[in-house]
């Protein structure tokens, strides 16, 4: 476009600077449209764009953290962002847009990019004091200062979120993270009505049910409830009763913000949002585009990220004057995490389609969903029909959504299935990962790049210049959004650079040029005893966050020595440097290890005492263990020094070491029990304590069949037979659930304790750096049955050596609080001010969840070596 008549540069005009207007400026600049246009965004908020796909994160990590533009202005002198500046009217005519101010701007084409609003359902009562939406960073300040509100029994604040979909529940997850009782009120009979079926939402709601959320579904919200002051009382529902709260969020769906087109006479659609074609251009308007939540291509709005950004990068194509792609539609799958459960739905999630057939794999005790949606396959390309042939439509994951990343990018690519395409959701199924993509498949969906796309920007005129996955997420954009594709692109790269036999780059990080298995070798071959002596040997540079823990837990795993001693005490993170678990209000969490779960009578008083004395939050976890919280740093040698004398240890809740061994009650006490589970687990326990590992590890020890301590959940897992023990491995609870598998059945004691600690010590030698038993086992050549071959068969020779490794280990264990206690030292990093020991720090907001009070005098400093009476309030 050339200058205007007045001689001026063109003027692009955007109107709101969310995630999508933000895509828009970006590609602007990248694809050098501010070359020959000057960009001028008005944002109505006072925050620049910052992502909202993951605000719930807000509570973790803070605003700063969401920002999309840390710096608040664009590095291009061409774009001029003005934040807390509302449009409120456009003259198409004279061009020009009309600000809250009064004042007037000029544009030669008009990008609106307003977004959607929360649809707030016309129920009696919806403006109510504690009635809430969930869209902005604003929004969640409301929704915790609410919280914060002690009710009057002093337990802790009850919320509502009306809605069950996609927003809803990341709406319940916020009440969550602050500590509220949750309820989720769902006029559908299922959870996610759009993107699951009736199985996968059942499963959905056991899960979400079993970490305190309550499910209504299938009822109708009827009006807030007043208490008589106008706040919120509860929600009346039709044909049920009415729940009790003190706060009701709104997340009923969304509506587009077309408001301002309306007004300016712009074309919107039936159902909302400003009529665009196929280039976002207005039906009505050729110097008016929209894009994102406020548009309607095709009559059509889009109400997820990924659709806007394209949208965003077809407008700046066009009026770049090239040829621009055209918007025709967009993916809808969705991969989230939702309250620590993964959830995806693809393609024809619901069999829509002609011919379409579904296969099926469900796992109740699991929490498994797994569902494929596939089609016959079309004739080939010489018109021959091809019998028996089957392509993937869609599909849906509950539980574990790990194979989502290969399977979406399947969905429309034309490509064959296995023979039996039910592998590809049956546990244990490696059949979808070894399955090659065709180029033409879009792994980031986000970002719309494909395969083709990846492969292009690591081989560039047969130069590789992107080697690595950060290189490659810089230059194309994948994986930078949600972060879903990333483990698929990394396998993209490494499997292009294996097929030209180029060796692929496994460096721990950019200091060490080697894996954490060779690592360990190196330590162990050479003795070190420093990261100074590893680095200067094998290393470059001073080292960062991903290589000192690293090297910290190698040293710890071979040497045995206190995590705090000399150099090796720099290397640790935060918890591991406190010998506790940080908590968000920068407190700290105790927990002593109560092995097995068997603790005495006194044991239970000492405990008692301390939080009382200390004014600690006390929490049974689900490994038999009680967690105290909200001791200040100064605090915690006190607190070890009460405990230790009472006969407690450590627990390593905050290490990368063994957490507990679980246990149920066992043949002493239990009716059904064949085996002493209980003794099991307290010398399993105390046998492998204090461990070392590539990531946490958990045991549990069940007395018989009915698996009462949940074995088969557990990194290594002991079931009672009437002939001995069956010893399972690789199960996990965390992000993506696994049973454990059977390794070895009907052994003796002595048996499985051999088993074990190779297991345990060969897991320890060659696993990656963070990498959980499931994941590790999966990893190796063969699975199992390798491991098998190795721990049981010692195929390798290794038994002998595994045992003595731990034998070892067993004879160094030492308390780390005890240690740190006795050295005055390590004691010294326990204060909150190198220049004022035993001053707390004024920052700390304690906590106060369901009366319990810290009943501790801020300005009152603590004195390390001092005791405190029992039952003396501080």
């Amino acid at each position: 476009m050339s200058p205007t008549a007045s001689g001026r540069r063109p003027r692009i005009v955007v109107v709101g600077h969310g995630m999508v207007g933000h895509r828009f400026v970006a590609a602007a600049v990248e694809r050098g449209l501010t070359a020959t246009h000057d960009v001028v965004v008005y944002g109505e908020e006072r925050r620049v764009a910052y992502d909202r796909v993951a605000l719930t994160s807000f509570f973790e990590v803070g605003a700063d953290a969401l920002s999309l533009l840390p710096s608040g202005v664009y590095d291009d002198p061409r774009v001029a962002l003005h934040t807390e500046t509302s449009v409120v009217g456009i003259d198409r005519e004279a061009r020009r847009v009309r600000l809250a101010d009064g004042t007037t701007a000029s544009y030669d084409e008009l990008v609106l990019a307003t977004g959607a609003a929360p649809f707030v359902p016309p129920v009696p009562g919806k403006d109510l004091d504690g009635c809430f939406v969930y869209r902005t960073i604003e929004d969640l300040e409301a929704i915790r200062d609410a919280a914060a509100r002690p009710r009057a029994d002093g337990s802790k604040a009850r919320g509502i979120v009306i809605g069950g979909g996609l927003l809803g529940l990341e709406a319940a997850n916020a009440l969550v993270q602050l500590g509220v009782e949750a309820h989720v009120v769902e006029m559908a009979p299922r959870l996610m009505p759009v993107q699951l079926d009736g199985a996968a939402g059942a499963t959905l709601v056991r899960h979400i049910e079993k970490l305190g959320v309550h499910v209504h579904c299938g009822v109708v919200s009827t009006e807030v409830l007043d208490d008589g002051t106008g706040r919120v009382a509860g929600l009346g529902l039709r044909d049920a009763d009415a729940l009790e709260a003190e706060i009701v969020v709104f997340s009923a769906g969304i509506r587009p913000r077309d408001a301002l087109a309306r007004e300016a006479g712009l074309a919107v659609a039936e159902r909302g949002g400003i009529l665009v074609d196929e280039q976002l251009r207005s039906t009505t308007d050729p110097h008016v585009w929209a894009i994102g939540e406020c548009a309607a291509p095709a009559g059509r709005m889009y109400g997820l990220v990924a659709p806007g950004y394209t949208m965003a990068e077809i407008v700046a194509d066009t009026l770049l004057g090239g040829t621009a792609g055209a918007f025709t539609g967009a993916d809808m799958s969705t991969k989230l995490k939702l309250l620590g459960v993964d959830v995806a739905s693809f393609g024809d999630a619901f069999a829509t389609g002609p011919d379409a057939l579904e296969l099926v794999f469900a796992d109740a005790v699991a929490g498994l969903y797994k569902k494929l949606v596939v089609g016959p396959a079309g004739p080939d390309a010489d018109g021959n029909p091809r019998e028996d042939a089957w392509v993937l439509l869609g599909g849906i994951l509950v539980g574990d959504a790990s194979s989502y990343g290969v399977l979406r990018p399947l969905v429309s690519s034309g490509m064959l299935l296995p023979e039996n395409p039910e592998e590809l959701i049956l546990p244990e199924s490696r059949g979808a990962l070894q399955l090659g993509l065709p180029d033409e498949a879009v792994v980031c969906s986000c970002n719309n790049v494909t395969k083709g796309d990846l492969l292009a920007a690591v081989d560039v005129d047969g130069e590789h210049r992107c080697e690595d996955l950060g290189a490659v997420k810089a230059c194309t954009s994948a994986g930078t959004t949600c972060g879903s594709c990333v483990t698929t692109v990394k396998g993209v790269i490494e499997d292009y650079f294996g097929e030209i036999g180029k060796a692929v780059d496994t460096s721990l990080c950019e200091h060490f040029p080697l894996t954490r298995q060779e690592l360990f070798d190196v330590v162990a071959v050479h003795g070190y005893r420093s990261f100074t002596e590893i680095v200067e040997a094998h290393g470059t540079g001073r080292g960062c966050d991903i290589c000192k823990p690293a090297v910290a837990s190698v040293l710890a795993s071979q040497t045995g020595g206190h995590v705090l001693e000399g150099e090796v005490g720099a290397l640790q993170d935060t918890n591991d440097a406190y010998l506790a678990n940080i908590q968000r209000n920068g407190t700290y969490s105790v927990v002593p290890r109560i092995a097995g779960g068997e603790i005495t009578p006194e044991g239970l008083i000492v405990i008692g005492e301390v939080a009382r004395d200390f004014g600690l939050y006390t929490k049974i976890t689900g490994g038999q263990r009680i967690d105290l919280f909200g001791a200040r740093m100064e605090e915690l040698p006190l607190i070890w020094s009460r405990l230790v004398d009472a006969g407690f240890e450590s627990g390593h809740a905050y290490g990368k070491s063994l957490r507990t061994v679980k246990s149920c009650v066992g043949s002493t006490w239990c009716r059904y029990g064949v085996q002493d589970s209980v003794q099991l687990a307290i010398d399993l326990e105390l046998r492998y304590r204090g461990l070392r590992s590539p990531h946490k590890l958990k045991g549990g020890v069940s007395g018989c069949a009915r698996e009462c301590a949940e074995a088969r959940s557990k990194d290594f897992g002991v079931i009672a037979t009437e002939k001995g023990w069956n010893l399972y491995v690789g199960g996990n609870g965390g992000a993506t659930p696994r049973h454990a598998q059977l390794l070895v059945g009907d052994v003796d004691t002595e048996t499985l304790v051999r088993y074990l600690d190779r297991y345990l010590m060969y897991y320890v030698r060659t696993a990656d750096r963070l990498q959980r038993t499931a994941p590790w086992i999966e990893s190796l050549e063969g699975g199992l049955d390798r491991v098998r071959e190795i721990v049981v068969e010692d195929s390798l020779g290794l038994g002998t050596e595994l045992e003595a490794a731990m034998a070892r280990h067993v004879e160094g264990y030492f308390d780390e609080w005890k240690a740190t206690l006795e050295d005055p030292e390590k004691l010294s990093r326990f204060v909150s001010f190198v220049n004022a020991p035993g001053q707390p720090d004024p920052n700390i907001t304690f906590t106060t969840e369901r009366g319990q009070i810290k009943p501790v005098n801020l300005d009152e400093p603590v004195v390390l070596g001092t005791s405190i009476p029992v039952g003396a309030p501080r």
